[in-house]
Parts: structure tokens; sequence; C-alpha cells
């Protein structure tokens, strides 16, 4: 398994920003689609965003347009930049190497968007 750390969560005003950092163990980590995923208080954890080993990448429709997804696989890291933020954003962010099913998940890092 790919042992991830996030970072980069906090405390931002609506309409800010903040970009996102998970950070694999091992190498092989380039062979992986990597996700993020988010858990507000009361729901259900869901898919922010997604890209594959390639590079291809995918977008829950409530953040298309304000989150990009990408991947630095020199670094073993996937990125989640976020603009735009709003309030709804809120929740605690996962990262996934792999499927929901099998993969690895990170430890989490809280967002919180409030004025």
């Amino acid at each position: 398994q790919v042992q991830l750390v996030e970072s980069g969560g906090g405390l931002v005003q609506p309409g800010g920003s903040l970009r996102l950092s998970c950070t694999g163990s091992r190498s092989i980590f380039r062979t992986y689609a990597m996700g993020w995923y988010r858990q507000a208080p009361g729901k259900q954890r869901e898919l922010v965003a997604s890209i594959t080993s390639g590079g291809s990448t995918n977008y829950a429709d409530s953040v298309k347009g304000r989150f990009t997804i990408s991947r630095d696989n020199a670094k073993i890291t996937v990125y989640l930049q976020m603009n735009s933020l709003q309030p709804e954003d809120t929740a605690v962010y996962y990262c996934l190497a792999g499927s929901v099913a099998y993969g690895s998940w990170g430890q989490g890092t809280q967002v919180t968007v409030s004025s």
C-alpha cells in the first residue's frame, strides 16, 4: 500500500483559494489513479475530482470550473487547487490512491470556508 499525507487545509473566506497537497510514500504512486474526496458533517463522503495515471481528469459538477486536480509524479504528489471557495465546500478532504474498494486513504485535511 501507499502511505498518503495531505496538507494545505485551513480557514478561508468565501471567494478565497486554497491548494491541497497529497504526498505518497512510494514511487509506484505514479501508476495509480488518484482522487480527492470530501466529507461534510452529517453527509456521505463524495468524489470531488480524480486523475488517472495518464493525466485524464474528472470533476464533480459542483466544483467544475473552480477546482483543478493535477499530479507531479516526480514529487509523488497530487494537488487540488480550489478557487472561488464557498461555505458549502466546507468539509474534511481526503486523498485516495487507487480504487475506493482497495486503495489507500490519507488522514484528511479540514477545509473551512467562512467569513
